[in-house]
């Protein structure tokens, strides 16, 4: 069972009831469960999304009819195989992690799973991949390193077009991104992605807080009206 990243009391319950509801609606075929596994067998850190999320990733993209979607933050590659296997045999990911080691092992997942040729994954700092992007993009999905989301934000309107739908992982961070006195980097690049988003007028967003085996966190999710 998963550590919670941001525990509480009644984080057993919580993810007494992901399981169930996995169980029911997202069960895992054994690529996924590889993924997982390889991960740890590689020593990469369990911050993987949950099988419900990842799979609401997958009903993102089918309900968004989306072709082409932009991932920043491989990890393990394990939401990475989510999304491509819920595109369309011509879809595309394309996906981009820092670490040369994470991103091998995301290859190894990626390539289990037999979706080497629906992932375009890049190495290196994504702020230096964005701008090499082709455009546009229907989906993109941040979800890496919190003090840079304002800057992924910015790329990830500029490769949108009218109706794109972008999603922002590990946005309530156990309740902390409400604090405005927090020294931590990572809340006070998440509150300034936030308000970045509350003041531009081409997007229309909401956010969901998430309790499960991840413990106390959320989502936001935008569409992009205008560019």
């Amino acid at each position: 069972m998963r550590i919670p990243d941001y525990p509480s009391r009644d984080s057993d319950k919580w993810a007494q009831v992901d399981a169930w509801f996995s169980e029911k609606l997202a069960p895992e075929e054994p690529e996924l469960n590889y993924a997982l596994s390889n991960n740890v067998k590689q020593g990469l850190p369990t911050h993987d999304v949950s099988a419900l999320q990842g799979k609401m990733l997958s009903l993102f993209i089918q309900m968004s009819r989306a072709v082409r979607v932009l991932e920043i933050g491989t990890l393990g590659g394990y939401s990475t195989i989510w999304m491509a296997r819920a595109l369309p045999h011509h879809g595309s990911v394309t996906t981009i992690e820092f670490s040369e080691h994470h991103a091998e092992v995301a290859r190894q997942n990626i390539s289990n799973a037999g979706l080497t040729e629906r992932v375009m994954l890049h190495t290196g700092a994504a702020l230096d991949i964005l701008p090499t992007l082709e455009t546009p993009f229907d989906l993109i999905f941040i979800d890496a390193d919190k003090v840079n989301n304002p800057h992924y934000l910015e790329w990830a309107i500029r490769l949108s077009h009218k109706g794109t739908v972008i999603v922002g992982d590990n946005t309530v961070r156990g309740g902390s991104v409400i604090d405005s006195d927090s020294d931590d980097p990572n809340v006070k690049g998440l509150r300034k992605f936030v308000e970045m988003i509350s003041e531009d007028k081409r997007l229309d967003a909401t956010a969901i807080q998430t309790v499960g085996e991840k413990g106390w966190d959320g989502f936001v999710m935008a569409i992009v009206k205008a560019i």
